[in-house]
């Protein structure tokens, strides 16, 4: 099945390059285009859209805010995020708000096909830039809330090698071509790790992993 995808960006000849780098791409059915968050959210009343690549600096309501709302009111719409600064507020405020990856506007647009691709299929992918921002928040404690350093959450030992792919930015599809088992069983795998971890999404359970040391 083909995956719609809405380019949310306010820079016109930003927007007509990414476009045309998703015209005819396999795996793409629709694509639309939008300004603005505001223009996005009427796109999204009317349409199926299966993820949304979101610029960061928005005119209006930022992306950031706008990606919290997407995620409120359609809950199984992916979102990357293209931003040109690598400020730890902004990567770690688009986590905070599910965005599923994070891309600097300089990355290889063939790259960003793969990563569109990657995320569909429900892995999350952080450009390299912001790593080692992605690392501290993972690894850093909370003042109000201490850090669990021997809690395995009853993980059996598959779960264990699925979480650590997972924090490796492994696929559903990828985990399962790496174990060698069908997708459906890593899926009830993954969704065993979510409950057992008390997550929402593949993301906090990779924050969570690497930041108790579950992995």
């Amino acid at each position: 099945m083909k995956s719609n995808i809405l380019i949310v960006e306010d820079h016109e000849l930003t927007r007509f390059g990414l476009k045309t780098t998703f015209d005819g791409v396999d795996f793409i059915g629709s694509i639309f285009e939008a300004g603005s968050a505001e223009d996005a959210f009427d796109i999204l009343k009317n349409e199926t859209v299966h993820l949304v690549i979101m610029d960061v600096g928005l005119p209006g309501m930022n992306g950031i805010d706008a990606s919290k709302k997407i995620k409120s009111e359609y809950d199984d719409i992916k979102i990357i995020m293209l931003t040109s600064h690598n400020d730890e507020n902004a990567v770690l405020n688009s986590l905070k708000a599910g965005a599923n990856a994070y891309c600097s506007k300089e990355i290889n647009l063939q790259r960003l096909v793969q990563v569109v691709n990657s995320v569909l299929d429900g892995a999350s992918w952080f450009d390299p830039s912001i790593s080692q921002v992605v690392l501290k928040a993972a690894t850093s404690g909370n003042n109000n809330e201490p850090v669990k350093k021997s809690n395995d959450y009853n993980l059996t030992s598959r779960e264990h090698q699925i979480l650590k792919l997972i924090t490796e930015g492994y696929s559903n599809t990828e985990i399962a071509k790496e174990l060698n088992v069908s997708v459906n069983t890593t899926k009830a795998h993954v969704a065993s790790i979510l409950q057992k971890l008390v997550v929402d999404d593949r993301l906090q359970a990779a924050l969570k992993a690497l930041k108790e040391k579950v992995v």
